[in-house]
């Protein structure tokens, strides 16, 4: 499976692994990369001292290529960035701001630089920064996603009709068909986050693991977008949010709804009632939890397959 993201990442598949908060740590990260896929160490959710704990062990347990997703609203992002020159971490996948603000010096310093956009315009302003490529998220996507709804099956020809560099595609991708339908989009590669989520590397509380597996179809919802958009699993928390919408309540009341720690309290410490529980719509899809070296495995297979049944004559009309 070469082509430009193998290739730019020099890993053996086109299959990148969600720097997700909470959920992917050095372990899950090492798991995929050693797979032949990129893990990407989630540093949203990370003091400074512990993303330098998590680089340290990522490159003891993987001699592969790995990255690190930066989000631009963490508050310490000079550190995190400290630490990502310091350890000669290769590829950094930025998101949530402005992507001119740090391509141009962590480039200087030798970095791949990965920009994650939830629209065709933030597309071109990333190529236009100086990014090496970008992800496309779609409205299917787990975490903080785009408050214009699109979906990955319309995001994903819109962007590669018009950017030259290569492009990452992401948002309810989650099986080996789904993949190729990316690819035939026009994507060089996915990234894929909720179907790793569900993996016995994934740092995130068992609780939380196992209400991935048990979601089925219509159980998470696009909500808070006044905040940042993000798409959770309806539990407690999720309906007080939804009666203050009913209530007609303003940003500030969301923001006093949400508090501080809601994400950790959910999808690390697994409190299923009150905690933020972040996931993508292909949860309703998932229906194990397993190493994500089998994930990688199943992934492969199912890509082989849909291939050649495309290509024996059963999709000719």
């Amino acid at each position: 499976m070469n082509n430009k993201i193998t290739e730019l990442f020099g890993i053996q598949y086109p299959i990148i692994q969600a720097g997700m908060i909470w959920c992917s740590g050095w372990e899950l990260a090492s798991a995929v990369s050693n797979a032949g896929g990129l893990g990407i160490i989630g540093s949203g959710s990370m003091y400074p001292d512990v993303l330098k704990e998590h680089v340290k062990k990522c490159k003891v347990a993987t001699d592969k290529p790995f990255a690190v997703n930066l989000p631009m609203l963490y508050p310490d992002i000079d550190k995190h960035i400290e630490t990502i020159v310091d350890y000669d971490v290769p590829i950094v996948f930025t998101s949530a701001g402005n992507p001119k603000t740090y391509t141009e010096y962590l480039k200087s310093k030798g970095k791949i630089v990965v920009h994650v956009v939830s629209s065709l315009k933030f597309a071109l302003k990333a190529e236009a920064a100086g990014v090496d490529a970008v992800v496309a998220e779609g409205f299917e996507a787990g975490g903080h996603n785009g408050r214009d709804e699109t979906t990955t099956l319309c995001l994903i020809p819109g962007v590669a009709n018009e950017i030259k560099i290569p492009l990452i595609a992401a948002g309810g991708i989650g099986s080996g068909r789904a993949i190729l339908a990316a690819l035939n989009l026009g994507a060089d590669g996915v990234q894929i986050g909720s179907r790793f989520v569900a993996s016995l590397e994934s740092s995130a509380h068992n609780n939380f693991k196992q209400a991935v597996v048990n979601a089925k179809e219509g159980d998470t919802l696009l909500t808070l977008k006044e905040i940042t958009p993000v798409r959770l699993i309806k539990n407690d928390f999720y309906q007080k949010v939804h009666e203050l919408y009913e209530q007609c309540g303003n940003e500030d009341a969301l923001r006093n709804l949400l508090g501080r720690g809601r994400a950790k309290k959910g999808m690390f410490e697994g409190d299923l009632q009150e905690g933020e529980l972040e996931i993508g719509q292909v949860s309703g899809l998932i229906h194990d939890i397993k190493p994500a070296a089998e994930i990688i495995e199943d992934l492969l297979a199912e890509y082989r397959l849909a291939k050649s049944e495309q290509t024996s004559g059963k999709f000719n009309f």
